[in-house]
């Protein structure tokens, strides 16, 4: 029975972080700005952009993240279109979801929430450093979660195989993104390229990301969603903030939380770290290592 502790571990973790987040949401107020994942949404929201401003060019571009070869033709086709890209955030993500694959094979958190913005993000590398430049960089956001505190990283078993908990899974994916943000940007810096790197934690959000909840956590959130949860628009407000805010410029390798600087977990620094599972989401995507 040994090997289920690592489980219920990363069962209690994950719901501990969460209350913490809830009670500083109730002790602090959302950072705000003045101002989907399914394909009709992204039209509709297109169709929106366009009434609201009469001007500037909006078109939406299907991509699935399960899948590497969606990633693939994804960028095959939006570089085939020839246009800058100065800013790319990474926010698609699924939580909590009973034990799947992807078309890959990987385990569906890992694979979704994780290796498929690493791919992503690295096929796209060429055009940021290209569209970005000095005073003006490109900019990667790249969404985590307060969950990866709680997040352990085993490389031998990175697809959960030996005791899969969707809890530990999910945390894992979000440390993950860390791991890669830090490492991403040290490479950036590293060459001189104009593209900086930030990571940001939405909070609790109140969104459909929570369907997957067991039954009885999911009767104990709706009485708390409406009062302490983020709304969606609060919720993207630090993201779009590391995406265009100017006193943000040139500046990477940030955990933000509420609009501010913070301080991720211990592990997730570890330079160490970073390198192995850099080398080992090349081998698993296909990418030669750099």
């Amino acid at each position: 029975m040994w090997w289920l502790l690592p489980c219920i571990l990363g069962f209690i973790r994950l719901y501990l972080d969460g209350v913490k987040v809830l009670l500083y949401q109730l002790f602090n107020r959302s950072f705000t700005l003045p101002a989907g994942n399914e394909e009709q949404e992204g039209l509709e929201t297109v169709k929106k952009i366009r009434e609201e401003l009469h001007q500037g060019k909006v078109e939406f571009m299907y991509l699935d993240l399960a899948s590497l070869t969606s990633v693939r033709h994804f960028v095959q086709r939006y570089k085939a279109k020839d246009l800058p890209l100065h800013v790319l955030v990474n926010n698609a993500g699924v939580m909590l979801v009973p034990e799947r694959r992807t078309e890959d094979g990987f385990e569906l958190h890992f694979g979704l929430n994780y290796l498929g913005h690493f791919l992503l993000t690295n096929l796209l590398l060429d055009v940021l450093k290209k569209s970005g430049k000095p005073g003006k960089c490109s900019r990667i956001v790249i969404m985590s979660s307060a969950t990866h505190y709680g997040g352990r990283l085993t490389l031998d078993d990175l697809q959960g195989r030996m005791c899969y908990s969707a809890h530990g899974a999910y945390a894992q994916s979000k440390l993950a993104l860390l791991l890669f943000s830090y490492h991403l940007q040290d490479q950036l810096w590293g060459r001189g390229d104009p593209v900086t790197v930030n990571a940001v934690d939405p909070g609790m959000v109140d969104t459909a990301l929570y369907d997957n909840l067991s039954s009885l956590a999911h009767l104990a959130k709706k009485p708390f969603a409406k009062l302490l949860f983020r709304t969606p628009a609060e919720g993207a407000s630090t993201a779009i903030y590391a995406a265009a805010a100017s006193e943000l410029e040139g500046i990477g390798g940030l955990y933000l939380y509420n609009g501010r600087k913070t301080e991720s977990s211990a592990l997730s620094y570890d330079q160490r770290l970073q390198t192995k599972l850099w080398k080992e989401s090349c081998a698993l995507v296909g990418l030669q290592q750099t």
